[in-house]
């Protein structure tokens, strides 16, 4: 009996078993998913360092995917201009289906790689870009079509899978390998290969939006306030960094259009051109212009302790 076999036999008549020990075995599927992404780390940092260089000069980063790996690409990068202020027309999604995908997943969509490189090839990818191609199984037509066609054009191109030697693997620049485990429900890859797939993709992208300087200590600062919620944050983090009054943090705030960065440099006394220019050359990194604007002031959030971290 073969390993695989094994494990299988470990799930023989789940559907039987009491709801409890049905939870209890997704449950521990889901924490070595999770668990599955400290060994590569180093891989999630490298591909996070690629993708920020190139969106830092401009280019584009290009999320590919079919089936659940498509729909989790998507919802990851959707969220990065309202959490880290990345321009949206930066982010561009590659969906087996298209938007349709999302009412309903076809399997079929995930076969059609002519469909892929006609999607591609609309976008029009060059060696600024950045294209993220995730596949639970590496092996998806559509998403392989992508990578493939993306790396001949010069673009820079990452795998997410969870099986080591992989097709995808192989097209890519880049990958890493979530070793997320079998599955309890045999082939469900919406269950650990999703979980382990969401997760890397939140460290992903979470570390590009720092490396960008849309985070200042623990803050969203690149976070464009559009609703009274974030408003009421914004301010909070303006008067929290620059050390001033709520009332002064939101004037600030609203004399920069609601910039945390921009509103942070006015509310320690910047002039508002020599504070625009200094974020532009520091690359909107506010920890930075601190610096260059008061050498001699502390620039680190003054609520953080000492972590051995700079």
């Amino acid at each position: 009996m073969g390993p695989s076999h094994g494990m299988r036999q470990r799930y023989a008549g789940l559907d039987a078993w009491a709801d409890g020990e049905i939870l209890d075995a997704l449950w521990a599927g889901q924490a070595a998913a999770i668990a599955a992404l400290h060994p590569v780390l180093p891989e999630l940092a490298r591909i996070a360092q690629a993708i920020a260089a190139r969106l830092a000069r401009g280019g584009r980063l290009v999320y590919a995917g079919a089936g659940t790996s498509g729909a989790l690409a998507r919802f990851d990068g959707i969220e990065l201009p309202g959490t880290f202020g990345i321009r949206p027309e930066q982010i561009r999604f590659l969906t087996a289906g298209g938007l349709a995908a999302f009412d309903h997943l076809s399997n079929a969509a995930e076969d059609d790689a002519a469909a892929g490189l006609r999607e591609l090839a609309a976008l029009g990818p060059g060696p600024g870009d950045a294209v993220l191609a995730v596949a639970a199984s590496g092996a998806t037509p559509y998403t392989l079509a992508i990578a493939g066609a993306a790396h001949a054009a010069g673009a820079y191109t990452a795998a997410v899978v969870c099986r080591p030697d992989t097709p995808l693997a192989a097209a890519c620049a880049d990958r890493v390998v979530l070793a997320s485990g079998e599955e309890v429900v045999e082939g469900s890859t919406r269950l650990a290969a999703g979980t382990a797939q969401k997760a890397a993709l939140n460290l992903i992208s979470t570390l590009v939006g720092i490396r960008l300087g849309g985070v200042h200590g623990d803050m969203m600062v690149g976070m464009p306030p559009t609703n009274a919620k974030l408003v009421v944050r914004a301010t909070g983090m303006v008067a929290r960094i620059a050390a001033v009054p709520a009332d002064a943090a939101r004037m600030a705030l609203n004399a920069a259009g609601g910039d945390v960065r921009l509103a942070v440099l006015l509310a320690r006394g910047a002039e508002t051109d020599l504070a625009r220019a200094t974020l532009h050359a520091t690359g909107g990194n506010l920890r930075m212009a601190l610096a260059r604007l008061d050498p001699d002031g502390p620039h680190s959030d003054p609520d953080r302790t000492s972590t051995g971290r700079s």
